[in-house]
């Protein structure tokens, strides 16, 4: 596996490498071309350069404010006569060092493309720049009684999801962004525009070029336009969280409800460490063993019959406490703890950083795979609690550091590597849903083999010059 790099500074920064802005002949030329939405002033250079992730970044020479596909097109022409590399960005909100840059390179900023346009409630579809974050495509659905339910919890932008195929806690029900795009807008490496599918909800007219580019984080073209599936709001939601005696009956639990057929739309999973973490910071007074959050969605009655189900299965595995809430109060206080996670994790440990990494396998290995995790992790003396998307078989690890202290950091990447290698041995994968970035290029060869030479020929032939955030996905 890729070795992970040091953690000297809660912010790492490559600072070696690369040319002043003035130096660079592509920086000059986008001024010519697209005016004040160049900016080179280094605080905005510095702030949409990087991700929330813990790998190192750099500084790009420059960052392009685009307001619609002509400008992310005129800029990237502009940096491919200059052969210049280009890293999009929009929230910023990955975790695996997919938008971070580095000097010399120019950052293309998608968060001012902020407009919806074209909502289609009678397709149950909408149309969205890639700036357009997912709350506000919600608040505008609200009143027509949709919603666009797929996508991580942070509020993360479409271009940036689209490009990372973010699932989350819904997933289970609604599926990843894979699932939900149905086509797309990209702007390719020599500056082309194409679209992809369309808004029909099936076609067998030649070769999906928009799963292509969903997942490929922003390394075969730069996705600036959306079009996604929609979803009606359900007339009845309710929520309960349960404990259990062990992790692996808490998992037992989800494996069940899902081959029963439960339609349930959230279930996700707290270690001990996990739930011992955001007692401390939220006073939820949950007791201290695995726990398991349920959502279900639909008709009061079947919302009823489902949570009724659950309960029965999970009283049959040792569930206790089964608490529902009905009420949108009630349910905000009973996710409050799944919300909560990260910064209960690095409230863990005065002025740490956070390392979240993923892997995902199938569920029946699900209790097998966090259980040799948790072992690994009380072997190697770091702090790690663990969080899941039970419902698909998607964990994640938390690590929480001292940045100063590289053998910690040493430990914890060991954890990672021998994580991945279980994960991949059950038949996983590498990553569930935060990508691969920077940080897991050597997991993806592990994973596809002779597959990743397929994927290399592909970046080839539509990024001849490698200017498409090179570094990420493929070394």
């Amino acid at each position: 596996m890729s070795a992970v790099p040091s953690l000297s500074a809660p912010d790492p920064v490559l600072r070696s490498g690369g040319s002043a802005p003035e130096r660079n002949p592509a920086v000059t030329a986008l001024q010519q071309a697209l005016g004040a939405k160049v900016a080179v002033d280094l605080q905005t250079r510095t702030s949409r350069s990087r991700d929330r992730s813990h790998l190192p970044h750099g500084v790009a020479d420059a960052v392009v404010r685009c307001a619609s596909t002509e400008d992310v097109a005129a800029a990237v022409r502009i940096c491919a006569a200059h052969g210049v590399p280009v890293v999009p960005i929009g929230a910023g909100t990955g975790l695996e060092g997919g938008a971070n840059a580095r000097p010399g390179w120019v950052s293309i900023d998608l968060s001012p493309m902020d407009r919806i346009l074209r909502l289609g409630p009678a397709d149950l579809d909408a149309t969205v720049q890639a700036g357009v974050l997912k709350s506000q495509l919600n608040a505008a659905l609200e009143p027509l009684g949709l919603w666009f339910p797929a996508g991580p919890g942070v509020d993360a932008s479409f271009g940036g999801m689209a490009s990372t195929s973010a699932s989350g806690t819904m997933a289970v029900r609604y599926g990843t962004l894979r699932e939900n795009v149905l086509g797309l807008t990209v702007v390719l490496a020599s500056g082309q525009v194409v679209r992809t599918g369309g808004r029909a909800r099936k076609s067998a007219a030649g070769y999906d070029l928009t799963r292509l580019f969903v997942g490929a984080e922003g390394t075969l073209g730069i996705i600036t336009e959306v079009t996604v599936r929609l979803h009606g709001q359900p007339e009845a939601v309710s929520a309960a969280v349960c404990s259990f005696p062990t992790l692996a009956d808490a998992t037992l639990v989800v494996q069940e409800a899902v081959q029963a057929g439960i339609p349930v739309a959230r279930v996700e999973l707290l270690d001990e460490a996990m739930v011992a973490a955001v007692n401390a910071y939220s006073a939820t007074g949950l007791p201290e063993a695995a726990a398991l959050f349920f959502e279900f969605h639909g008709t009061p009655r079947s919302v009823q019959e489902q949570a009724g189900q659950l309960r029965e299965i999970a009283a049959a595995h040792g569930g206790t406490g089964f608490d529902a809430a009905v009420g949108p109060q009630e349910r905000d206080r009973l996710w409050q703890a799944r919300t909560d996670v990260l910064p209960s994790c690095q409230a863990l440990l005065a002025g740490s950083v956070t390392w979240s990494t993923d892997v995902c396998v199938p569920i029946s290995r699900l209790a097998e795979c966090i259980t040799a995790t948790q072992a690994d992790i009380a072997a190697s003396g770091v702090t790690a609690p663990i969080a899941g998307h039970a419902g698909d078989g998607n964990f994640h690890l938390a690590f929480v550091l001292a940045p100063d202290d590289e053998q910690a950091h040493a430990a914890a990447a060991g954890v990672n590597e021998r994580m991945v290698a279980r994960a991949l041995a059950m038949g996983g994968t590498c990553t569930g849903e935060h990508g691969i970035g920077m940080g897991k290029l050597a997991a993806l060869a592990a994973e596809h083999g002779p597959g990743v030479q397929v994927m290399a020929a592909v970046k080839a032939a539509l990024d001849p010059q490698h200017i498409l955030n090179p570094g990420k996905v493929l070394a």
